[in-house]
């Protein structure tokens, strides 16, 4: 399938790693050119040569502190600078400290929804009008699994990436009529550094090992093991695609079953 991605202009926020870097490197894959962002410059470098090395896709990078108020239109300015427009949003954020929801403290709340949430709403709506103009684009939004099915010890998470789903329904509301789609994408267990510092604190909280900790997550999960990232990044990329331009406001789920809900 010709998912009509050659040419097309993404900007990947939080991309030096994990998901996020996942997704960068399939579009790049599938010919669109990419901005990969990230804290450090460094790990940024690597990537960048990495996926052009491969051909395909053009990428560049930029790196950003996402809690810095600045980085939104930092990001953007880079964006026009380097790939001359955004057609694909990847909106991808780390997640804040793990714990209960009942012991969290709401002044860590209040910065992460800066970083997580309103960071997230800048960028779109600097990308936007530029969609709107061509009559396509693509905002695909990585959340989790903990938004239709809390996660235990990372009530923060569960908090801010549900502020997301309000927003990415009534975006998809608002632009379907212009081309442009809006959906997330939520991951379950996907095996990623993220993932094995979730299980290397819920492994301290309970005195277990990580493997032990790791071992019981697995059987929860009816495909019997964590997803890998390009698993994941398959998905989400082709939610960016010519070949999903009917399929908007929705929240596809990549969990190898985890969540028990319909």
């Amino acid at each position: 399938m010709d998912l009509g991605l050659k040419g097309k202009r993404a900007l990947v926020m939080s991309s030096s790693r994990g998901l996020g870097l996942g997704i960068a490197e399939a579009l790049a894959a599938e010919g669109a050119d990419v901005l990969l962002t990230g804290r450090s410059a460094e790990a940024l470098a690597v990537n960048v040569d990495t996926i052009n090395a491969r051909g395909a896709g053009r990428a560049h990078s930029f790196a950003a502190d996402l809690s810095d108020p600045d980085s939104a239109s930092a990001l953007l300015s880079a964006a026009a600078e380097m790939l001359g427009g955004v057609d694909i949003l990847v909106a991808n954020t780390g997640g804040p400290p793990p714990g209960r929801m009942a012991d969290a403290d709401l002044s860590v709340m209040a910065a992460q929804f800066d970083t997580m949430v309103l960071r997230v709403m800048q960028i779109a709506a600097g990308v936007v009008p530029g969609m709107r103009e061509r009559g396509w684009g693509r905002i695909v939004t990585v959340a989790s699994s903990g938004v239709v099915q809390p996660i235990p010890n990372i009530g923060l998470s569960n908090v801010l990436r549900s502020a997301l789903v309000g927003w990415s329904k009534s975006m998809s509301n608002d632009l379907a009529a212009d081309g442009i789609t809006v959906n997330m994408v939520l991951p379950g267990r996907i095996h990623t550094s993220r993932v094995d510092e979730l299980d290397g604190a819920a492994a301290k909280k309970s005195g277990k090992t990580v493997e032990e900790v790791a071992e019981a997550s697995r059987a929860t999960i009816p495909a019997g093991r964590y997803g890998t990232v390009q698993e994941f990044a398959n998905v989400a990329t082709f939610l960016a695609s010519d070949a999903a331009s009917y399929v908007t406001g929705g929240m596809i789920r990549v969990d190898g079953g985890l969540v028990k809900g319909v």
